[in-house]
């Protein structure tokens, strides 16, 4: 069989490429462990992260790890994108800008919030430009599966931030053909955005698992924008963002979803989940806490979360239902998954 020619073009740009990678600082490759799992009282795994809480005025209150590093803040992201909508023009509240600032698990509701987001902008189905995919949820998924049906974007998780942005479109007469594109006028609000509520410009730019644009920044900038989401004044855009996603946390999540029963469990509280376990919180009183597990392993993320918010003074039930998650031998609970460090 022959091999690849190391002297063409393409492999020359894919090697210079990864060597552009490789030099990148990573500081990710020298985070702590924040997580142990632990098997009948063994320790057979560690997960590596970061973490930082800030006060109201922005000072930090912890800080674990690099915390200054650019990251990609995935779907942490959307509750600043629904910012950028309401600023084009969106008319959304209650439910349907919860789902714009959700990762939805793929529930009917979800679906019908976001065909109720399409028509209401003239739009249908087709319109959607975010990557076919089956519901996030494991429940949804193997029923969606057994009732024969394929992936489709609607049942993909970033449907509601889709269909806001196409609704977006139309409320500021912006072409819905090219919405994805990093030069749209949407796209570039999207970056502007990110950079006032963070404090700092986007660091880098990549494509979302769902096909739109992601743009890295900081944890501690992260951190920054919750904070003003949780503690803005009534009547502000900010404000309104974050009273949908705690008045309507199963649009946020899903029913089953930690990121739901955390933001019911904690009065005042926001939360927004995203993919590579990245976590970000803010509190009525203007703190905020951010993480990335470093390894992308969503199993560790709330439970490090729920320490960082016991670290914080908060105390709920919820906390108690997050902070050991189990870790099973032969169907029994053998271990648990524990926070360290924090």
């Amino acid at each position: 069989m022959a091999g690849v020619d190391p002297s063409t073009p393409a492999t020359l740009l894919r090697e210079r490429r990864l060597a552009a990678v490789s030099e990148q600082r990573v500081p990710l490759y020298d985070a702590p462990v924040v997580a142990h799992v632990v098997r009948s009282d063994f320790v057979e795994s560690v997960h590596h992260g970061s973490v930082v809480a800030l006060d109201a005025d922005g000072s930090a209150l912890l800080s674990i790890g690099d915390v200054s590093g650019p990251i990609f803040p995935r779907s942490c992201s959307k509750p600043i994108q629904a910012l950028a909508m309401l600023r084009a023009g969106l008319d959304l509240d209650g439910e349907l800008l919860a789902l714009a600032s959700g990762s939805h698990s793929g529930e009917s509701f979800h679906l019908e919030g976001v065909r109720r987001i399409l028509a209401g902008a003239g739009l249908g189905e087709q319109d959607l430009q975010n990557t076919p995919d089956l519901p996030y949820e494991e429940q949804e998924r193997d029923s969606w599966l057994a009732s024969g049906r394929a992936a489709s974007s609607v049942a993909q998780n970033c449907s509601g931030k889709h269909s806001a942005m196409l609704a977006t479109c139309v409320a500021a007469g912006w072409d819905t053909a090219t919405y994805l594109e990093l030069s749209h006028p949407l796209q570039q609000l999207m970056a502007r955005t990110l950079a006032e509520v963070s404090g700092e410009p986007a660091a880098a730019t990549g494509v979302d698992g769902c096909g739109a644009p992601v743009m890295a920044v900081s944890l501690t900038g992260l951190a920054r924008a919750f904070s003003l989401f949780a503690a803005a004044p009534e009547g502000t855009d900010e404000s309104r963002v974050a009273a949908a996603m705690r008045a309507y946390p199963q649009w946020v999540g899903g029913t089953r979803r930690d990121v739901t029963a955390l933001i019911r469990g904690v009065p005042g509280l926001i939360a927004k989940d995203g993919a590579e376990a990245v976590y970000a919180v803010g509190l009525a009183d203007g703190r905020s806490a951010v993480l990335k597990i470093a390894d992308g392993g969503q199993r560790a993320r709330p439970v490090v979360m729920a320490a960082v918010l016991r670290r914080l003074g908060i105390d709920a039930d919820v906390l108690d239902e997050l902070a050991h998650a189990p870790v099973l031998g032969h169907g029994q609970t053998v271990g648990s998954i524990q926070a360290v460090g924090i």
